[in-house]
């Protein structure tokens, strides 16, 4: 018995400390490629005097991504490469080092299971079901963590893209062209949204190396995740080839983004009250039928029993 509780403990251990490393991982890569490329040229000024990461965390890194090349057919999808970019992680090995992240996860999840099911006395058919789902949990930890960061992400920028386009039909209107525009307002947003202002800056250096305006938007979309940029390119480009107002297009494009935002938040309104049923029904209403009827039903019960 005392060598079990050993066991147990040590293995509890483990779990806490790889969960941790999973973790502390994630935030590491925080840091996207995109900043680091910013860094590099010379574009983003706030971030040159940041640290260099620990050499814990490098060291942790080059290990989860030899497991994750060890264990992966090829390279990366193109789809999984696409939701890190989304979630904020870009870089040569950061899908290398998500699958190790999962593969090690799934282990230490093996080794909770066992440690936590094996001596209990369920069936050996309930013994199968807990340990799966503890270990498809812990498998699949990364992929909700990285679910959230794009969701987060994305709403983000969905947030500050209307003020945004405010500011680039304000340029637009007083005569600047559109490239002088897009770097004043990268400049003007960093002050309430680096990401987007980092954003804006990785687009303005592919223009710069010869892409299409159109198509580096289109890639600024892809990476953050929001379709409006997509959108945004098309609005642009028409405007450029019939010769129409920008400005004017940038103010009706605004317009139908707050529009949109604003249904957006109607809806979640709507979906607020079919959301709280359930917490309702099993904490709230159990509550107050106890507290207005189990009085009525004691003095119920103490009449009978006489």
């Amino acid at each position: 018995m005392m060598r079990q509780e050993i066991l147990l403990g040590c293995i509890v251990f483990v779990a806490v400390v790889a969960t941790g490393a999973a973790f502390f991982m994630l935030r590491k890569f925080k840091r996207s490629g995109v900043q680091a490329r910013l860094e590099k040229t010379g574009a983003n000024p706030a971030s040159r005097d940041k640290q260099t990461p620990n050499a814990g965390a490098q060291k942790i890194s080059g290990v989860m991504s030899k497991v994750g090349t060890a264990v992966s057919s090829g390279p990366a999808s193109a789809t999984l490469r696409e939701q890190l970019v989304q979630a904020g992680y870009d870089g040569p090995n950061v899908p290398s080092v998500y699958m190790g992240t999962k593969l090690v996860l799934a282990v230490v999840g093996v080794l909770v299971a066992t440690a936590l099911i094996a001596p209990s006395d369920m069936s050996t058919h309930g013994k199968l079901i807990a340990g799966g789902g503890i270990v498809v949990g812990m498998f699949m930890l990364p992929n909700f963590i990285i679910g959230q960061k794009r969701s987060k992400r994305r709403n983000h920028f969905r947030s500050f893209l209307p003020h945004a386009i405010d500011l680039l039909e304000v340029c637009a209107s007083s005569g600047m062209g559109m490239d002088m525009a897009w770097n004043s307002v990268g400049e003007e947003m960093r002050q309430v949204s680096p990401m987007l202002a980092d954003e804006m800056v990785l687009a303005n250096l592919e223009i710069r190396l010869g892409a299409a305006r159109a198509d580096a938007m289109r890639h600024m979309a892809r990476r953050t995740g929001a379709d409006e940029l997509h959108s945004l390119a098309a609005v642009l480009v028409q405007s450029e080839r019939f010769g129409t107002s920008m400005s004017e297009a940038l103010t009706l494009f605004a317009q139908s983004m707050r529009e949109a935002r604003s249904h957006r938040a109607q809806e979640a309104a709507e979906k607020m009250s079919v959301k709280l049923m359930l917490p309702m029904l099993m904490f709230i209403f159990p509550a107050l039928v106890l507290v207005t009827a189990g009085p009525a039903f004691i003095l119920l019960y103490r009449a009978l029993s006489h």
